[in-house]
């Protein structure tokens, strides 16, 4: 230590404590995630006080699994338990935050970005000592999560909060317009959208295979004959992107993952019809550490950033913005690719994105 002499005895205290809750917490987020993933919350949130055997049965899982699991959620404050007839029970304030029927709600979808995460833990700290980026295909299941966390927070309610956000829109897609979504992903919001707006059409461009497969496989099983999936880097999308054909693009967190996030905005700004609308949905930092540590979430943001999406554009020789590049860095590189008018809402449901409408 520097200075023995400062040494404060109940802050080294207190910061241990803090550390030994961390290490708590973070066991515990691993396990809600397989509380998610293997349905146990949705199963339990339909039940009485119920033994492990009981729940392992109407879970079809298996029992001595269930139980330890069970054990974790007692000491974690998620399940209550019940010694005397050694029964267990999903309170219904707690369900309300980790059951799928919760909608955006359900906060346990969020917890499988960190065993997630902690699969590329030795590449991460290969790049920290030799620099370079992991590259997409490092990450396993990254594109099922992310799928469903844009379900919370796009899908489940894109008729009743997102479409709003652009007065007139659901007019303009009713009657047929052309639509762009950049970074798609596995499609899902652009194969909504063409199921509810026949009249329309609707592209979507990703750099992933794997993703444009499964969209186009979603597309052909809803028998949609108004959407299209491009397999494409945008790096050179300010190059390559036509002129001015689309009446709306969208970005839904896409941006600050792009290996040049500005050349992607400058191909979006020429792509776009000049009465055209952009909405770019993005992660909701500051640009300031010191406002960030504010952040309900900031933490966790920043390990994502710190283990996706910074890394995935350096690994793409890219800029590496990471997710937390925030609202003044975002208006700085839309003023920078020709967007004059920029208006940034926040929207009640979704704590982590601002949803940006941009014209040029």
């Amino acid at each position: 230590m520097a200075d023995n002499q400062s040494f404060d005895p109940k802050k080294a205290e207190a910061f241990a404590g803090s550390l030994m809750d961390t290490l708590n917490k973070s066991s515990l987020c691993l396990m809600i995630s397989i509380g998610h993933r293997s349905g146990l919350f949705d199963v339990m949130s339909m039940l009485d006080r119920s033994t492990s055997s009981e729940i392992a049965a109407k879970s079809n899982l298996n029992e001595r699994y269930v139980r330890e699991w069970l054990g974790a959620m007692v000491t974690g404050g998620v399940i209550d338990y019940f010694p005397e007839t050694k029964t267990y029970h999903l309170p219904s304030e707690h369900a309300a935050f980790l059951i799928r029927a919760a909608g955006a709600d359900n906060i346990a979808v969020f917890s499988q970005y960190i065993p997630l995460l902690g699969g590329v833990e030795d590449d991460i700290l290969k790049c920290f000592k030799e620099g370079g980026g992991v590259p997409y295909s490092k990450f396993k299941r990254f594109h099922e999560v992310m799928a469903e966390d844009s379900g919370q927070s796009v899908l489940s309610v894109l008729d009743s909060h997102i479409l709003s956000v652009i007065p007139g829109l659901t007019d303009k897609l009713k009657s047929g317009i052309k639509v762009l979504d950049a970074g798609c992903g596995s499609g899902k919001i652009i194969n909504k959208l063409g199921l509810m707006f026949p009249k329309s059409h609707f592209t979507g461009i990703d750099i992933s295979e794997e993703v444009i497969e499964k969209a186009k496989k979603e597309a052909s099983s809803c028998g949609l004959k108004n959407t299209e999936f491009i397999i494409k880097d945008l790096s050179d999308f300010d190059q390559t992107a036509p002129d001015e054909i689309y009446d709306l693009i969208t970005t839904f967190d896409a941006i600050h993952d792009q290996g040049k996030p500005l050349n992607v905005l400058k191909g979006i700004y020429k792509a776009l019809k000049k009465d055209g609308v952009y909405l770019m949905q993005d992660i909701s930092g500051t640009s300031h550490l010191e406002e960030d540590i504010n952040h309900p979430i900031g933490t966790f943001l920043y390990t994502i950033s710190c283990m996706h999406c910074m890394t995935v554009s350096l690994a793409q020789d890219g800029e590496g913005l990471g997710a937390m590049w925030g609202e003044e860095v975002t208006k700085d590189y839309l003023t920078k690719a020709g967007f004059k008018n920029i208006v940034t809402n926040k929207l009640a449901h979704d704590i982590q994105n601002n949803w940006y409408v941009v014209t040029k």
